[in-house]
């Protein structure tokens, strides 16, 4: 078994990014924690990148730097955002931004990491995605894109399994306590409290229960998993959930 090297994760200012990072310092790995803001976490094994991973030329300057100074082995890639629509007022700017943002850096980023996994013969990829892939109302784009990161996920499994590298997705439900949840559903509404009852398990998520599930799937020991997604949704992907 293979012990805990450098882990790259995105989005992790604030919310599932930032207990991502936690939990992974707490397993011994060394963090790139990148996102548009510079982390709180204040660790010695912490490596702070600021950037706009929408933006395509600056993440993959980011990507180069990052892999010439880090052999990184375990990928986690959870920067998003929704921009919410109905279906008329959708623009296609959001398209591009989003597209960009969830699908083109998840490319960059697994590119620049993919020698040094190679080299090790090891790698854990995990790309956060979202329930919403599986539809929902004003998320035209968010959930198009989000869906995009499971066929992705699950050809690159096909294609880096036989090297050692496995890819999985987690797409989490409703998850309180995040900036982009809150977004939409105010903190301690009467919104918050009925989406709650309407979720099987009577319950938001938290940050905490999507980084269990990555705890999963970046472990070492877990080499015969690969190509799966993990409904991290109080069981919202089996019927449906209206936010």
């Amino acid at each position: 078994m293979n012990p805990p090297g450098v882990a790259l994760v995105t989005g992790t200012s604030t919310g599932i990014g930032k207990v991502i990072c936690e939990h992974l310092l707490f397993r011994g790995y060394a963090v790139v924690a990148m996102a548009r803001r510079p982390t709180d976490i204040s660790h010695p094994r912490v490596h702070s990148v600021s950037v706009d991973l929408a933006d395509r030329a600056a993440t993959a300057r980011a990507a180069a730097e990052v892999a010439q100074r880090y052999a990184v082995t375990t990928l986690v890639h959870n920067a998003g955002v929704i921009r919410p629509a109905l279906l008329p007022d959708v623009k296609l700017g959001d398209l591009d931004a989003l597209t960009e943002l969830h699908v083109g850096s998840a490319i960059t980023l697994v590119q620049a990491a993919l020698p040094a996994m190679r080299a090790a013969r090891f790698g854990r990829i995990v790309l956060l995605s979202s329930r919403g892939a599986l539809g929902l109302a004003t998320r035209s784009i968010y959930s198009a894109t989000k869906a995009g990161l499971i066929g992705m996920a699950r050809t690159w499994a096909l294609e880096l399994a036989a090297e050692g590298i496995t890819v999985n997705v987690v797409a989490p439900g409703p998850i309180r306590g995040t900036e982009m949840f809150h977004q939409v559903v105010p903190a301690d509404s009467e919104r918050e409290r009925k989406l709650a009852e309407v979720i099987p398990v009577k319950r938001l998520g938290t940050p905490e229960d999507v980084a269990r599930a990555v705890d999963f799937f970046v472990a070492p020991g877990n080499s015969f998993v690969t190509g799966q997604v993990l409904y991290v949704c109080g069981g919202a992907s089996v019927g449906s959930v209206t936010i």
